[in-house]
């Protein structure tokens, strides 16, 4: 674990970044952390007192990283931009949790779960993610029937949005 004192700050104009709080993890402490890897990768730990976990780091260049501080961390420190915070730091191995959802729909189609096992972890855990970012029951519902549509006609993720959305037209 790796602890370190960080300055909240914000993008002003920075892409997609526009807007983002977030806090620097220097070159030097990013090595002590995980040595020598310039990719992303999962972290948990604290913020102050404030206990975060599934949080990436986002790689910034020349070996040093980002993480992005949601609302609810911002919430939970109850701090903003400039303010200074206690960073406590640990890689983050726990296996993602997955949709129950939709884990449990796969048991009920057999090709498509099959799919689903061939699948890397990573793709898995992405699916997952967009069944679970649903807003409603009802959007959840249709990703679900989606994602097991297109497993079953062997189409991946990207393959199984076009044929819904040409589907649509």
């Amino acid at each position: 674990m790796v602890s370190f004192k960080a300055l909240l700050q914000k993008f002003d104009k920075k892409g997609e970044k526009t807007g983002w709080t977030y806090f620097e993890i220097p070159t030097h402490i990013a090595n002590e952390l995980n040595p020598n890897v310039r990719t992303s990768y999962r972290v948990k730990g604290k913020l102050d007192d404030h206990v975060i976990k599934l949080t990436a780091l986002i790689p910034m260049g020349e070996g040093s990283f980002i993480i992005p501080v949601n609302a609810d961390m911002r919430r939970g420190i109850r701090k903003k931009e400039g303010a200074s915070i206690e960073v406590e730091l640990e890689i983050d191995t726990d296996p993602l949790p997955q949709s129950a959802d939709m884990l449990a729909c796969l048991e009920d189609e057999p090709i498509a779960l099959a799919y689903f096992n061939k699948l890397p972890v990573s793709h898995q855990n992405y699916y997952s993610k967009w069944i679970e970012s649903a807003k409603t029951i009802e959007t959840k519902t249709k990703r679900i029937s989606m994602m097991i549509k297109g497993m079953v006609m062997g189409l991946d993720y990207g393959q199984t949005l076009r044929y819904f959305r040409d589907l649509e037209k």
